[in-house]
């Protein structure tokens, strides 16, 4: 909204209610409230919504100006005097670095002060006037400012220098009223003729008329009380309230910018199913009524399903709505415990502004409104509704991974498995997303540019990962029902073509293993839904003690990542010696055959058949690459060339020579 008087700038609530809400409350006042001096015959009490100040001002200025803001201490952020130069204020706002204060007083004109440090030079005002009515004025850049007027908008650039106005954009367009989002730097312009309400872009030395929006009835009077504008999503929303035709009852119709060029579409409908005045905030990506005769807030999540018609998504409250947290708002006292006051929550003297800020201009403070997301999970009883519920808070991660933790413990046993079949689906929907996108940002990535000058993803709002999970099932690990839990998790993840981390696979084999399950141990390794590495190969043979079975799985993997290495050593270590050198002599060639190893590995076998046909091996090898059937000096193989020669005298007669 314009910045202007607070007490008149915004839906004010109508009286005090009673708190309903048997102690469970999902919205709260921010703990540590901007105090600022009240409102009263001396005191007028501003908001400017871009820089999220607030400007006390005593006596139009002559007595003393207190700007506050968020992020700030409890000390004054700025604190000065400036003249009264006759006519109450309307509007006071700072450019983005506070450096040229713009004040109306005067419905055709506008005075911007400049500032060294943080005293006004009174003496070097500049007065713009114009010739029509300004609605008002937002701050675009630190030099440019907007002038929104019935006649259209246009953009100055204040030069102080000069102490001159430049006008370097304009847009003529009858205009009744206007919004601002600040957050999108969007005009929403109420026009004279036909009460359209058309978007308009308005950046530095730039103004941008975007489509209309689609009211359907063109005859329809839109109140500037009824429309709040603000981003869901990081879309650009147009919220009106309205009765509905048929039941009489309010809904807020929520019109969204879906892209370049396309007019803001009505995409949804929220129900409320109540009649009196409301006011409307957002709060992480929800959309807050509030009902000043009952005393509650209404939630509202676009991105959840709803009933769809004519292409329109009807929504309902998230739960039935309940009042904000009691405030105890401590009071300046001698005693060291100070003295708390209940606020009256809904108060007439509230007001709000976007995208949550809450400000009671009588009591003196500013608040911002948070999002309790714990006392919504005991509301909110279907499990899979709250997964994509909290997939979508800003803070919900580590809420979700304690659901998902009391779904998959002991009380719940195998009866929620259908559930969380859902809830692996939806939480894996986006991982998967997620890894897709990090592997193009890698793939598109050349070799000869460095990492920090590429443009980083932007993670989804919440990210379940693998290791996330496997913290989860580490918990009821050996329980009877681990198994078809970390099945249903891996299916999900095949589902969406992700492939198992190691940690993951590692816990799954063991469970596997513990249930002597080893023909599903088999079916996975076939089938590669496990991750395949040597790493996890050799845990696998860690636990070969247990089955044989393991060992021929753990080497149907090593085949698969051809790591021939390893499996040579375990056949040799197994005793299949013939078979590890006929692996040996077709993955590592003829000459690369250590001879001494394969020797030593069938002589502990005490086989003479299989120390034999090795040497026998060995001799044909080294008749064709050296032409002799002697062994070279290096391979060491003295011991292993007696025993031939004790064990088999008769087969060679000339006896194979001692090298």
């Amino acid at each position: 909204m314009k910045s202007c008087a607070v007490a008149v700038c915004c839906l004010l609530f109508c009286s005090t209610t009673m708190d309903n809400s048997n102690g469970i409350h999902y919205i709260e006042l921010s703990p540590n409230p901007i105090r600022f001096d009240a409102v009263s015959q001396l005191t007028n009490v501003f908001f400017d919504d871009s820089n999220k100040q607030i400007f006390a001002v005593r006596s139009g200025g002559a007595t003393g100006v207190v700007v506050k803001g968020p992020g700030s201490p409890d000390d004054v952020v700025i604190s000065f005097c400036m003249s009264d130069r006759g006519g109450a204020i309307r509007s006071i706002k700072f450019s983005p670095d506070n450096q040229i204060l713009a004040v109306q007083r005067k419905e055709n004109s506008v005075e911007f002060i400049c500032f060294q440090g943080d005293q006004p030079l009174l003496q070097d005002i500049i007065t713009h006037q114009v010739k029509t009515m300004i609605h008002g004025f937002v701050w675009v850049h630190n030099r440019e400012v907007a002038l929104i007027s019935n006649t259209g908008v246009e953009v100055y650039t204040v030069v102080p220098e000069k102490r001159q106005v430049r006008s370097v954009k304009s847009l003529s367009i009858g205009i009744k009223w206007f919004a601002w989002c600040c957050d999108a730097n969007v005009a929403l312009l109420c026009t004279s003729e036909g009460n359209s309400l058309i978007p308009v872009l308005v950046k530095q030395k730039v103004i941008t008329k975007l489509p209309k929006v689609d009211l359907g009835n063109p005859s329809r009077d839109v109140q500037e009380s009824k429309v709040t504008l603000g981003q869901v999503y990081g879309v650009l929303a147009v919220l009106i309230l309205q009765s509905n035709s048929t039941s009489g009852m309010m809904e807020v119709e929520v019109h969204l910018l879906n892209g370049p060029g396309l007019a803001p579409r009505k995409c949804h409908v929220l129900r409320l199913s109540l009649l009196g005045r409301f006011a409307i905030n957002t709060v992480d990506n929800l959309i807050v009524v509030h009902h000043q005769a009952s005393g509650t807030s209404l939630l509202f999540d676009i991105s959840l399903p709803g009933e769809v018609i004519n292409e329109i998504t009807y929504h309902t409250p998230i739960t039935p709505g309940r009042s904000i947290k009691p405030f105890g708002l401590k009071l300046p006292s001698l005693s060291p415990d100070g003295q708390i006051m209940q606020c009256e929550l809904y108060s007439t003297h509230w007001v709000l502004f976007q995208p949550n800020i809450v400000i009671d201009a009588k009591l003196g403070c500013m608040w911002f409104l948070n999002l309790c997301i714990e006392p919504l999970c005991q509301l909110i009883s279907d499990r899979i509704r709250l997964t994509e519920f909290l997939l979508q808070r800003s803070n919900g991660k580590q809420i979700l991974l304690k659901v998902i933790g009391q779904l998959v413990d002991d009380q719940y046993k195998g009866t929620l498995l259908p559930v969380l079949e859902t809830i692996f689906s939806r939480i894996n929907k986006i991982y998967a997303s997620w890894v897709q996108l990090e592997l193009q940002n890698q793939t598109a990535q050349p070799s000869n540019v460095k990492t920090t000058t590429l443009k980083q993803s932007t993670p989804p709002i919440v990210l379940i990962e693998q290791l996330d999970m496997v913290q989860i099932f580490q918990r009821i690990a050996r329980r009877p029902y681990t198994e078809s839990i970390l099945m249903l998790y891996l299916q999900s993840l095949n589902k969406f073509n992700i492939a198992a981390q190691e940690e993951l696979s590692k816990m799954i084999i063991s469970e596997l293993i513990s249930n002597r399950s080893f023909d599903t141990l088999r079916r996975l390794v076939s089938y590669s839904m496990l991750l395949e590495s040597k790493s996890v190969a050799c845990f696998l043979l860690s636990h070969s003690n247990v089955d044989t079975a393991i060992s021929q799985v753990a080497i149907d993997m090593l085949g698969r990542i051809e790591a021939h290495e390893i499996i040579i050593e375990v056949m040799l270590g197994q005793g299949k010696v013939i078979d590890a050198l006929r692996l040996a002599k077709n993955s590592m060639g003829l000459e690369k055959v250590p001879a001494r190893k394969f020797l030593e590995a069938a002589h502990k076998t005490k086989d003479d058949l299989i120390f034999h046909s090795v040497f026998r091996f060995f001799q044909m090898r080294n008749l064709k690459l050296y032409e002799t059937l002697s062994f070279p000096k290096a391979e060491q193989c003295t011991e292993f060339i007696q025993h031939y020669n004790n064990n088999f005298p008769a087969e060679n007669p000339t006896r194979q020579p001692v090298s």
